[in-house]
């Protein structure tokens, strides 16, 4: 078969790309690599590169930073005459960046010139939440998309419900835990808890990175102000993503950083390491609910809503009072972290690390 190129833009298609790289070149298929270069800086993205193994990209595209449309626009203009280079059979886009909607987008419009179709890694993942730009893209990725793989039970009933035809779905199971598994036992020789100075399950992690916590002083005032809240009870580690850190000092809310073990962003393994070693996680992030979950470690998501209910249902995530409000999330922390929520739950079916054997099974088949 002709190549199957592969997009990757932002932190969380790292991981997923990852795991099918390394199965299409186990299979001697030829993979080509597109970074967009949607998280540029080395935190975001060089060191999860090295740490994944992911080879160098034979695509970088440098868009940078910008609003979504003239991000997405960059991307797109930038992607097709790549496209029409390389003439791939397949386009395999991963996640809900705008990314993985621009590239789809094009690859649509030339499918039929270049006999070229679309697969989309964790498709039918819904939060019903059209106020999410991860939202709008991750439904419009899936219309334009030839095979949808998904990454658990719910998401093919959410593709059904939609009137998407049987044989466009495949399940697949969660590639991200692919590499959790891949990266695990390195992850544990890190060092980083005493880096930190904090013992093993005697803290908690938080991330906080969502317009809806962040981009707003009253959103985010609230946010820090319940972490302070979990903080007087166990150490609360956050590894402070760019965007928050720009709003905290854009909203001058410093002085709510000061009951937390605030630290730059981490690499991939500190950051597993960290996540790992947790009493107890909150976060906004759809990843980290995922990984939580794969390691059976309580989680408590500072959501409205979350499109992966799965970790709920079967693992190990409780979604806080909305908006978030110290009393609240607290004590959502405290039920999550008494729950008995342990890694002796069985992970949900299809996160088993084998989820990229079966995606490229679909591609190929």
């Amino acid at each position: 078969m002709r190549a199957v190129m592969l997009i990757a833009g932002a932190r969380p298609n790292f991981m997923k790309v990852a795991p099918i790289l390394r199965e299409l070149k186990r299979r001697g298929l030829d993979g080509v690599l597109v970074h967009t270069g949607q998280h540029y800086d080395t935190a975001m993205s060089d060191v999860f590169f090295r740490e994944l193994d992911i080879p160098t990209p034979d695509h970088h595209l440098g868009v940078g930073s910008g609003s979504h449309a003239v991000q997405t626009a960059r991307i797109m203009e930038a992607f097709e005459p790549v496209l029409m280079a390389e003439a791939p059979e397949w386009v395999v886009v991963v996640g809900d960046v705008n990314s993985t909607l621009a590239t789809a987008l094009v690859t649509s419009k030339l499918r039929e010139d270049l006999r070229c179709r679309i697969a989309h890694v964790e498709a039918g993942l819904r939060s019903h939440d059209w106020r999410m730009p991860e939202e709008v893209n991750r439904v419009l990725t899936d219309r334009l998309s030839d095979l949808l793989l998904t990454p658990s039970p719910d998401a093919c009933a959410n593709l059904a419900a939609e009137g998407i035809p049987g044989e466009r779905i495949r399940f697949v199971g969660n590639v991200m835990i692919d590499s959790l598994l891949h990266g695990l036992p390195a992850a544990r020789e890190r060092t980083v808890l005493s880096a930190i100075g904090v013992e093993r399950k005697k803290y908690a992690v938080a991330t906080l990175h969502r317009p809806a916590n962040v981009d707003a002083k009253e959103s985010l005032t609230g946010a820090l102000r319940s972490l302070g809240a979990v903080a007087r009870e166990v150490p609360v580690v956050l590894p402070l993503h760019p965007r928050t850190a720009v709003a905290v000092a854009a909203h001058r809310l410093e002085s709510l950083l000061d009951p937390l073990l605030v630290v730059e962003s981490l690499g991939y393994l500190d950051m597993l390491a960290l996540l790992d070693g947790a009493l107890g996680v909150l976060t906004d992030s759809g990843g980290i609910q995922e990984e939580t979950t794969a390691l059976g470690v309580p989680c408590v998501t500072l959501r409205e809503e979350t499109e992966r209910p799965i970790t709920i249902t079967q693992g190990t995530n409780w979604l806080a009072p909305w908006p978030p409000t110290p009393p609240g999330v607290l004590a959502a922390y405290r039920m999550a972290t008494a729950s008995g929520n342990s890694g002796s739950k069985p992970r949900p079916e299809g996160w088993d690390g084998k989820a990229s054997e079966r995606i490229v099974d679909a591609i190929v088949s």
